[in-house]
């Protein structure tokens, strides 16, 4: 989670996670055809829709947030020509399909070294940086969500507070989430004698059922994601499964009255969905990690969920209304407060899940080149995945002829028929250059193609010299 550090824990995972991925999609082929799950050489963590395995735990953060390699001392820049010209070839591929973008630029601003294909196209999960930039922005790196359990009179009440992290339980991963084991125990410490209540869940921060409805209709009914709630453990997969629950805030507050009962507090009655007043007393809370660390998490492993949430949370910042329609609002407001270049694009979710998204590459471009000018937003190039190292990219470039391991970092993009790469580099020649490649009309057989041609391509972009 986040920059992290293969152990030999995660190795042994590794080893038997594609088996159960494959034994999985043996059980719904129709579906892994249609959303766009393949049987590769590699399980990608990034595969649209994301019904797969969730990242290794375990794993720690690479000490260097920088984890590109050092420039080399050099006064002169890439050579634009040479680039152009190894650019034009590869892009020739006709596994990328007849609409390609590609766009590569110096990071510290300036014209465009490079420029394919005009007009916006369907990102994916590169869509996950104008969310996670918008989060950053409006409410800052260092925001916490806080989980709290408040008391009316003989009614303990679970309230969400949009924590995409909380979990059941304290893990050893990074980052350090919030939990509702450890909130349980402060309840029962804090009701102090009191051994009888009754128990409500609060998830009212986020209105409506939690369903985008520019998703697939399939999508919750096949366990692709979860219904978005302000609360939820786990982002509402069951315990040692990766099936999504239909109702993630009741489980979650039918889970915690589970962990009263087990500290010696008696829940009676049914667990019920309420709406706290202001004036109820707070009994206990837990707060999440930094906004920084869960964009880190978010983009190094392209956790759908957890970028839905983020816009939520955007929207409830700039506008009051955490509904799918008004968040995509704030999120689009926010960068244009920014500068960023969006065109044509049309924002409609915050992971890249709908088809419906269309984004104009300079805007990722701009804000690749954003977090590089401003640190309160770095976490958006401090989450990247290495190639060849972690997160989305740990299983990528490493047969690449011109390289690129250790030297390109990118957000991944993946539907059926999309592929997409967005990140920063470093060339030969020791330049620090962003690029954005985007192909979206894939022949769905030669995704695994496609995606390898764009790995050459970002490849090609740091053997500049």
């Amino acid at each position: 989670m986040s920059e992290r550090r293969h152990t030999r824990r995660g190795s042994r995972l590794a080893s038997w996670l594609p088996v159960v991925l494959v034994l999985a999609l043996l059980g719904a082929g129709v579906v892994a055809w249609r959303t766009g799950l393949d049987l590769g050489p590699e399980p990608d963590p990034e595969r649209e829709p994301a019904a797969v395995l969730p990242p290794v735990a375990g794993l720690e953060p690479v000490p260097d947030p920088g984890a590109l390699a050092e420039p080399a001392p050099s006064d002169a820049p890439v050579d634009r020509a040479r680039l152009t010209r190894a650019l034009t070839v590869l892009l020739k591929d006709k596994d990328l399909g007849k609409d390609v973008h590609a766009l590569v630029a110096p990071l510290e601003g300036g014209p465009a070294v490079f420029t394919r294909g005009s007009g916006p196209a369907t990102p994916a999960s590169t869509m996950k940086l104008l969310t996670c930039t918008a989060a950053l922005e409006t409410l800052g790196p260092d925001h916490t969500f806080t989980t709290r359990v408040v008391r009316e009179g003989r009614t303990v009440t679970l309230v969400g507070g949009g924590d995409p992290l909380l979990a059941r339980k304290q893990g050893d991963g990074w980052p350090q989430v919030a939990d509702i084991r450890t909130l349980a125990a402060r309840t029962a410490e804090a009701l102090s004698g009191v051994r009888r209540v009754t128990l409500a869940y609060d998830a009212s921060l986020f209105p409506g059922n939690g369903v985008d409805k520019h998703w697939e209709p399939d999508y919750i009914p096949d366990s692709t994601v979860s219904p978005i709630d302000a609360l939820w453990v786990d982002e509402g997969q069951r315990p040692d499964s990766y099936v999504r629950v239909t109702d993630p805030a009741r489980t979650a507050g039918e889970e915690f009255a589970a962990l009263l009962r087990q500290r010696g507090v008696k829940v009676v009655g049914a667990v019920r969905p309420a709406t706290v007043h202001a004036s109820a007393e707070e009994l206990a809370a837990v707060d999440s990690p930094p906004l920084s660390q869960i964009v880190e998490h978010t983009l190094m492993n392209s956790d759908n969920e957890a970028a839905e949430v983020l816009g939520r949370q955007v929207g409830l910042a700039v506008s009051k209304d955490a509904s799918f329609a008004a968040s995509a609002a704030a999120v689009r407001k926010t960068l244009e407060g920014l500068g960023v270049t969006l065109g044509r694009s049309q924002l409609d979710d915050g992971s890249g899940l709908s088809r419906d998204d269309e984004v104009d590459p300079r805007a990722l471009l701009d804000v690749l080149r954003l977090a590089a000018q401003r640190p309160e937003l770095s976490a958006l190039l401090s989450g990247l995945p290495v190639a060849g190292y972690n997160g989305t990219l740990g299983g990528r470039f490493l047969h690449v002829p011109a390289g690129g391991v250790g030297q390109v970092r990118a957000k991944t993009g993946t539907l059926t028929g999309v592929s997409s790469l967005a990140g920063v580099a470093t060339s030969r020649s020791g330049e620090q250059l962003v690029f954005v490649l985007m192909a979206d009309r894939i022949n769905p057989l030669r995704v695994l193609y496609a995606r390898a041609t764009l790995d050459r391509l970002a490849a090609t972009v740091a053997a500049a010299a």
